[in-house]
């Protein structure tokens, strides 16, 4: 008989995951508190931007296999319980909020009067695992049968649903060999075609993600503060991220600089990570974490002083093109978008701002909604006294510099992507201008 799933959290990790185990052959029913979100998904549209979800979505929509509703009590039966609700940075402070994790656990637990294995998936701190295995023993009537593991998730967005069917490793933390078969039963498609599969206890799944994502903006922070070096020296950093990429230890990737990372993930989760080394007492040992947030805060600050000199020094009442909102191509996720701060910076020093992102400017509207918003990149470089390219979105890399030219009133760019072809940009009459490059 096929494996019952329940997915608690429908938001972009839960909606994903609901939609790829039905793909794997389950039949599914996602949980969410937000009628809103569940509504939609029940019409069969998913609430935000990712490649090939819509598509999977209508099929099992079509099927029946995958359900949606706001009654907790439809998990009732389910084989195996994910847990995918998120944990945003609290208001105040650097920790995250483990409120909505708390609150998923405890609506569930009730319905749980039959062996079962909950499996969590957010990005919690170090020991959260522990002390929720705990809570669920105490308040769900099947008590200790109803068994947590840990399962992180390693979604890159623009990339959510390949990383969920065909993930580059999978990490169980578990406390018994019958919870590390189940999540073998769940994912045997994908071990079968060849994902490694890591056994640890509850604490190293759980730093696992962080670890990761403390790395990689660790490796971006590592190429910016390269870049603040190549300015003052007159080097290139891409050629110099092309020459160290080389070396098999350190590799290309995640060595491209500019206006730093954003998104719901790295900025929070590396914050988080501090957060909690202090509670354990271990704040020395994360203490560089500090710094890699600070460059990539500064690089955003950056490129509205480059805009600002760029301009004759004050931007009030020059027209400003931003193309990009969202924090990252392939993506509508607007959360702490560098993109979308330099625009508001910029607004809020009196620039007549004109944003364009091909798929995030609803989400832009309802962060910034005071902001001016095109409906082309053309209509948003009309008359602009500069073009800040903000989102390597490729629309943005296709567009042609010389006809370009011809629309605005100063042909001066900020490529903040290092992406654009310089060559071509100079060549087409615009004075161009990349971070950490001549």
């Amino acid at each position: 008989m096929s494996l019952r799933i329940s997915v608690i959290g429908t938001g972009y990790l839960g909606a994903v995951h609901a939609v790829c185990m039905a793909e794997l052959g389950y039949t599914v029913v996602g949980i969410d508190v937000d009628e809103e979100k569940v509504a939609a998904l029940s019409r069969g549209q998913a609430p935000f931007y990712e490649p090939g979800l819509d598509d999977l979505l209508a099929k099992h929509h079509d099927t029946g296999r995958l359900t949606f509703t706001t009654d907790f009590a439809a998990a009732k039966n389910a084989d195996v319980h994910f847990v995918c609700v998120g944990t945003p940075q609290r208001r105040d402070g650097l920790a995250a909020d483990m409120r909505y994790v708390e609150a998923a656990v405890d609506a569930l637990a009730p319905h749980l009067d039959a062996e079962c294995l909950v499996v969590g998936k957010s990005t919690v701190p170090v020991g959260t695992a522990a002390a929720l295995a705990e809570r669920l023993a105490k308040t769900a009537p099947v008590g200790a049968g109803a068994e947590l593991a840990w399962n992180p998730e390693f979604l890159r967005e623009g990339f959510a649903v390949q990383d969920t069917l065909r993930p580059d490793r999978l990490v169980f933390g578990v406390t018994s060999a019958e919870a590390e078969q189940k999540l073998r039963e769940v994912y045997a498609r994908t071990i079968a075609d060849g994902t490694p599969v890591i056994v640890s206890d509850l604490a190293t799944s759980e730093l696992v993600k962080v670890s990761a994502n403390a790395f990689l903006a660790t490796k971006i922070s590592f190429i910016n503060a390269m870049a603040e070096i190549a300015e003052v020296a007159g080097a290139d950093v891409t050629k110099l991220a092309d020459a160290i990429g080389h070396d098999a230890r350190i590799g290309r990737k995640f060595l491209n600089a500019g206006i730093g990372f954003g998104g719901g993930c790295l900025p929070k989760d590396i914050r988080a990570f501090m957060a909690r080394a202090g509670e354990l007492g271990a704040s020395h040992s994360l203490a560089f974490l500090a710094e890699v947030d600070a460059i990539n805060l500064r690089r955003r600050q950056y490129v509205v002083d480059l805009t600002r000199e760029l301009v004759g020094g004050s931007v009030a009442n020059k027209r400003v093109a931003v193309l990009g909102a969202a924090f990252k191509p392939q993506s509508d996720d607007v959360r702490d978008s560098p993109a979308l701060n330099i625009a508001g910076q910029l607004h809020l020093q009196g620039a007549r701002v004109s944003v364009y992102d091909p798929k995030a400017t609803a989400n832009a509207r309802k962060i910034f909604p005071t902001l001016p918003y095109a409906d082309s990149a053309v209509e948003a470089c009309r008359d602009a006294s500069i073009v800040l390219h903000l989102t390597e979105w490729q629309e943005f890399r296709d567009l042609d510099p010389a006809e370009l030219a011809g629309i605005v009133e100063t042909p001066i760019v900020v490529d903040g992507r290092n992406c654009l072809d310089a060559d071509a940009w100079r060549a087409a009459g615009w004075t161009y201008r990349g971070l950490g490059r001549p």
